[in-house]
């Protein structure tokens, strides 16, 4: 797990060394541990690195096979590794280190393109070819790792975060107003290509692009998600997805125990995450550190789970960590957390994970965690909406939505005001091959898009700013190709997650599976009031503050009524704006 970044010259100049070492030192949370470069010609690839899989210098990035032409920079972890070397070294390579990242670079020389469905894992990797003078950047099925690109007509760049990329200067930070259509509409999320700044793309999940010293391109999707049973499971019931998905699931845990430094798990109490940590104790773990944050109690809601997750840890006798946060440590820390952040992003996990992480790297380098269960197996309130209804994107885009258009066009200034982007961008989605049920295509749109860009996003961010690796099983590609198999009738049941929970049943105490849903409160964030109030409105009338943005009678409307001013989700739409303003701010673009 590491920072990396880059330049391809297209002008036969030299890469800008001196701008590569900026964008690669402002990711050193991201690789505390070690930093190298490498430059040749039109080239020059960074590397920050953080030490999991193997903790020897044999591993240094960026690594250089000079037999085969081939430079390496490389973020991520390749957890079948071991199963690659053996079949690389069938092959005749042999190997200088014990780690994923030179399997990763012979890997690509053996196979080239073909090596990406091999890869069990989380990556974002350059490899630069010296002869055919040609980059080629990757990203994982899922997006776990993040790759940000800039362009112009003298070179690309490249970053594992988009603020990493400002440090190199000569970027266009206006505002797209349709990646802003976007994030005021659909609950903060701009899908791949687009970020809200108009210079700044991100490579979409699932997809590689080469591209060579004359900036000629060619970029192609290597993985996709379609849904149905095989032939040879349509008879299948729910004992039978049960088995399959637990041994799924049970594969994936265990897989990702493989480094070389101690593995913890966050712990919110929940199925998901409980899950994990009884499994992890199936396969031998003892001892295991597992963490869990709670805050204070607003707006008649609680502001932690505790009881659930001290539940789980008595249950396996974890060595369990608690951290309680203060309301005004909250404010105190949330500059920090969006400077965190390569995009702007609402949800109140954001800062639960921020300082959650904080905690958990005085203990640990890396931690399971159970995102993408709710997104995978109908876990969310809108699926039995969606699935029974005669207009499925309708009820989809009532139920998740944040604004509807004639709302989106009240708030934002003329300049500003576009077309319904978002809602075009769903219905088209909603419309491709490979998901014929209603639920299925919006459980591919939130499995594809939204989890990429809100729930794993957000983890990746707010882990990486302390150099913690997150690990998330509920990802593994196998098991996610699993789940889009099942069919809804399995899933919808039980207040959704039936199948998942049906498995966890075999493993965990069923007290933390029969409780009420629960997630990462913020209440503070959520009910705005007293200081926190306060402070946003601060944000949002500061004359310096005033980008032309937002209408001025909406934002006397938000503010005059900010607890009946929520979203469909139940979150803040004046913290919505609020939060644009402050990444933005903390971004130092103006």
């Amino acid at each position: 797990m590491c920072g990396i970044a880059g330049e391809l010259r297209f002008d036969h100049q030299p890469a800008d060394l001196a701008a590569l070492e900026r964008i690669t030192h402002h990711m050193a949370p991201r690789g505390p541990d070690a930093w190298g470069f490498h430059s040749q010609g039109p080239i020059g690839l960074g590397h920050r690195r953080l030490k999991i899989m193997e903790l020897s210098d044999a591993s240094a990035q960026p690594m250089i096979d000079s037999d085969h032409g081939l430079a390496l920079a490389f973020n991520g972890a390749i957890y079948n590794y071991p199963e690659l070397r053996s079949e690389l070294q069938a092959l005749g390579y042999r190997f200088h280190s014990d780690g994923d990242t030179e399997v990763l670079l012979k890997g690509y020389h053996a196979w080239g393109t073909e090596l990406l469905p091999k890869l069990n894992g989380m990556f974002a990797f350059a490899i630069w070819e010296r002869d055919t003078q040609q980059l080629f950047l990757a990203r994982d099925r899922l997006g776990v790792k993040p790759l940000y690109l800039t362009q112009t007509a003298e070179r690309l760049r490249f970053a594992s975060s988009l603020p990493a990329l400002l440090q190199g200067g000569g970027v266009d930070t206006c505002l797209d107003p349709v990646a802003l259509n976007h994030y005021l509409n659909f609950h903060a999320v701009v899908p791949a290509p687009r970020t809200l700044l108009a210079g700044v793309e991100k490579l979409p999940p699932a997809s590689w692009l080469r591209i060579d010293a004359q900036g000629r391109r060619e970029q192609q999707t290597w993985w996709q998600l379609d849904y149905g049973p095989r032939a040879d499971e349509h008879g299948f019931g729910l004992d039978d997805w049960r088995d399959l998905t637990l041994d799924a699931l049970r594969q994936a845990v265990a897989i990702r125990q493989r480094a070389a430094v101690d593995v913890g798990v966050l712990l919110s109490g929940g199925v998901d995450s409980s899950l994990l940590v009884g499994l992890l104790r199936e396969v031998g773990v003892q001892g295991l550190s597992t963490f869990s944050i709670g805050f204070e109690d607003a707006g008649g809601e609680r502001g932690d789970e505790f009881h659930y997750s001290d539940l789980i840890a008595e249950h396996y006798a974890t060595r369990h960590h608690q951290l309680r946060i203060a309301e005004s440590e909250i404010l105190t820390q949330l500059p920090a957390a969006f400077r965190a952040m390569s995009e702007p992003m609402v949800s109140h996990d954001c800062i639960a994970f921020y300082l959650l992480s904080r905690e958990v790297a005085k203990h640990c380098k890396v931690v399971q965690s159970g995102q993408g269960a709710d997104e995978l197996f109908a876990g969310y309130h809108w699926y039995p909406l969606v699935d029974g209804a005669d207009d499925a994107f309708s009820a989809y885009r009532s139920a998740f939505f944040d604004r509807e258009h004639t709302d989106y066009a009240a708030c934002v200034q003329q300049a500003w005001l576009t077309d319904d982007h978002a809602g075009a961008f769903v219905r088209e989605h909603f419309a491709r091959p490979g998901a014929s049920a209603a639920v299925d295509k919006a459980l591919r749109l939130d499995s594809t898009v939204m989890l990429v860009d809100d729930p794993v996003k957000r983890v990746d961010n707010m882990t990486m700013a302390w150099g913690l690796e997150a690990r998330t099983p509920f990802l593994d590609y196998q098991l996610v190709e699993l789940s889009a198999r099942i069919p809804a009738r399995f899933k919808l049941p039980d207040g959704g997650k039936q199948v998942l929970k049906a498995a966890a049943r075999q493993v965990i105490p069923h007290a933390v599976i029969d409780r009420p849903k629960g997630y990462f409160p913020v209440p503070g964030l959520k009910h705005l009031e007293g200081a926190t109030l306060d402070w946003v409105r601060e944000l949002l009338l500061d004359p310096s503050q005033d980008r032309g943005l937002f209408n001025p009678s909406m934002l006397d409307r938000l503010l005059s009524d900010p607890h009946g001013q929520l979203t469909p989700l139940r979150g803040s739409k004046l913290w919505q704006l609020a939060a644009l303003n402050l990444w933005l701010s903390e971004q130092g673009i103006s």
